[in-house]
């Protein structure tokens, strides 16, 4: 079986253009769903943080219908969740695959992550590596460049939390900078479906996914390429 490195985001806020510290974390579903699909396949999975900080859910994630059933699956992971590795510490050498998930947490801190973008621009050439991200989770792509410092997701074909969903959110006046848009800028060939839709697209051994409709066809793709 394979071994998947899970990045999650420690930040417990976004800090809007005005100051503001928005309450964020990691989105639940986009973390349980393919998280729960990988184990469940039997590949092993370590989950790690920016200084091995303890990852928190957003609380947004957990407040519909399926607020419940998700609190409940990450009671049964609490231990995990709250005695993570530290990014620092990853060696990529050792891992099949790297998946992030979402939540406007990584665009307050994996962002920026060295280790993050020292993570990716090691498996990202490499083809025999898997490179998979949900929602806001390709916001941890934007700090990765190769040795000449080209953007190394530069050309490739992805997708992600689409600025129109950003609106729609109504966090996109206040954002700081809008996520589709940064990497269309970069260089990214940017793919979306209609707000809110199951969205997913693979280019190689990259896989990227749309919005949290897409976590249980995000996981798919994981095993799938797996």
């Amino acid at each position: 079986m394979s071994s998947v490195l899970l990045a999650l985001s420690g930040a417990r806020v976004w800090s809007l253009k005005d100051g503001t510290q928005h309450p964020t974390g990691y989105w639940a579903e986009e973390f349980v769903t393919p998280y729960r699909l990988l184990i469940e396949a039997g590949h092993e999975v370590t989950i790690a943080t920016p200084g091995a900080r303890v990852p928190v859910a957003d609380e947004a994630s957990l407040g519909d219908e399926s607020g419940p059933e998700l609190r409940a699956y990450l009671d049964t992971v609490k231990e995990l969740l709250e005695s993570p590795a530290r990014l620092e510490d990853v060696d990529p050498a050792g891992y099949d695959a790297v998946f992030i998930p979402g939540g406007h947490g990584p665009m307050q801190d994996l962002a920026v992550d060295p280790d993050v973008a020292r993570i990716l621009a090691a498996m990202l050439p490499d083809q025999s590596k898997v490179v998979a991200s949900l929602c806001h989770g390709p916001a941890a792509f934007l700090a990765a460049g190769d040795a000449e410092g080209n953007w190394l997701f530069k050309g490739r074909k992805l997708t992600a939390f689409t600025d129109e969903e950003e609106k729609q959110a109504g966090l996109a006046d206040n954002a700081p900078w809008l996520l589709e848009t940064r990497l269309r800028a970069g260089g990214a060939v940017f793919e979306s479906a209609p707000a809110w839709a199951s969205h997913v697209v693979v280019d190689g051994n990259l896989i990227t996914a749309q919005n949290p409709a897409s976590a249980e066809a995000a996981g798919q793709a994981i095993l799938a390429k797996l």
